[in-house]
């Protein structure tokens, strides 16, 4: 489908959002296409009931752990990136097993119609099925019994979700928004780094749930990433920015209003125009730090003398989408990494650890709940079903025989020993020191056995029963 209606997509992207091709297809076709390319490659191995090692309890039995399909599920995208988010998840729920509903954003008409009308002609009718419309439609849906919900965008209609799931208790994903800071520090290439940094802003006119949100960094340092923004942006997007085919638009007026009133919040450093009726705001860098996810265009900078007023700054806060750390001290970005908690970081760069198919993707807190991408999505729509298959070995049997009535010391001894779990400290020192003892102790056990004098010592002292059990695992 992706292959065959590629202009398809790009010109529903184009109509909903202004969205240039290269971004269409780097962004949202490729992606969907690369990750069905990895899931297809894997898929056979992870299907396949997953073997446990045994251990003292399980030596003569068989744990496995099945994979099954929750059932019928629900997936509702998201209208930024609206044939990414709403499709990206069903290759994994299909790849799971599971019968599928989609859900498309409204707010992207086109792209919503493109989904319904493409996909009946590829996927099977009877288990995938597309659903258009708005509020009143997916308030309907959602009173519906669903075996999983995967939903993304914004954190207030996630709580709504949520609330419907759990009239049924219908497990959920939720893909939510959230504030994602930038850290700079004066060890970096800022030529580079403002680069980076843009990129990952400007795309989709800033219309990502990942996109940087707002920079932390010195007041000197602020003043130098202003002046090399001003040059990029005028590089990338001429001295009008409105008439570059290169930057999208936000998606409705409504969105033009809010981020309007952001730009009254602080003093504009770059960019700052607004046409509401061409739905047109230019890349803009302010001064102030705003209280709430801005997806849009505008990234304001916040003055912090160091990582560790950066790290307090941010952890006073709801937990970030995603974080950025722009660092050669190796020391700082391992210490901003194990203090800020976070959805998922990019050092060095921005927005890419999003494209990384063994990387989970997903929120924490007011983030979301849940991950997907690559192995993740299928893990998502999967149940695992934990099952222990016994047998009727005897041996097995002579020992499971002290579980019965009537009960006794001794057994409750015996059988604590059998349940009890080991850990060590330092589990490649035991091993050597294992394996040297278990060379020792065979030249005894194979002089002994043949004298049956350890077998005889053993069976006075633990019971013939166990020392069968030992003898056995002393053969494997």
């Amino acid at each position: 489908m992706y292959e065959e209606n590629e202009a398809a997509f790009c010109s529903a992207l184009a109509q909903d959002l202004k969205k240039p091709k290269q971004e269409a297809i780097l962004l949202e076709l490729n992606l969907l296409k690369d990750d069905i390319t990895y899931i297809l490659s894997r898929m056979d191995d992870w299907i396949k009931p997953e073997k446990i090692s045994p251990t003292m309890l399980t030596m003569f039995d068989q744990p496995l752990v099945y994979h099954d399909p929750y059932g019928v599920v629900l997936v509702m995208g998201a209208w930024n990136y609206p044939v990414q988010l709403a499709l990206l998840p069903v290759s994994g729920a299909i790849a799971a097993g599971n019968c599928v509903i989609i859900k498309p954003s409204e707010v992207s008409p086109a792209t919503a119609e493109t989904i319904a009308k493409l996909l009946p002609k590829y996927l099977d009718k009877e288990c995938y099925h597309v659903i258009c419309g708005g509020i009143p439609e997916t308030t309907e849906l959602l009173k519906e019994r669903f075996d999983y919900i995967f939903y993304t965008g914004s954190t207030t209609v996630g709580k709504i979700v949520r609330d419907a799931a759990n009239k049924n208790l219908t497990p959920v994903t939720l893909e939510l928004g959230g504030k994602s800071p930038v850290y700079i520090d004066d060890s970096v290439d800022l030529e580079v780094a403002v680069r980076r940094i843009l990129w990952g802003k400007c795309i989709n006119l800033g219309q990502t749930c990942i996109a940087p949100d707002y920079i932390l960094c010195s007041k000197q340092l602020q003043d130098k990433f202003v002046e090399v923004a001003r040059r990029v942006v005028e590089e990338w997007y001429g001295t009008n920015p409105k008439t570059s085919p290169d930057l999208c638009r936000v998606i409705t007026e409504k969105h033009v209003d809010r981020l309007s009133e952001y730009l009254k919040e602080g003093t504009v450093a770059v960019g700052g125009e607004v046409d509401r009726e061409q739905l047109y705001i230019a890349p803009t860098i302010l001064t102030d730090v705003m209280t709430e996810e801005i997806f849009g265009p505008i990234l304001p900078i916040v003055n912090v003398e160091s990582a560790y007023e950066a790290i307090s700054f941010i952890n006073a806060r709801a937990n970030p989408l995603a974080l950025y750390i722009f660092s050669d001290k190796h020391t700082l970005v391992k210490e901003m990494l194990s203090r800020v908690p976070c959805g998922g970081c990019t050092v060095n760069d921005t927005m890419f650890h999003a494209g990384v198919h063994d990387l989970p993707f997903g929120g924490i807190g007011n983030s979301g709940m849940g991950a997907y991408h690559g192995k993740a999505s299928f893990e998502t729509f999967t149940h695992n079903k934990s099952c222990l298959i016994r047998n009727y070995n005897k041996v097995a049997e002579m020992i499971g025989k002290m579980r019965y009535p009537p009960y006794s010391d001794k057994n409750t001894k015996r059988l604590s020993m059998l349940l009890k779990e080991f850990s060590f400290p330092n589990l490649k020192a035991l091993s050597y020191v294992l394996v040297f003892g278990l060379g020792v102790a065979s030249v005894f056990i194979g002089q002994e056995l043949a004298k049956g004098a350890l077998r005889k010592w053993l069976s006075r002292r633990v019971g013939s029963a166990m020392v069968k059990v030992l003898f056995r695992t002393i053969q494997r």
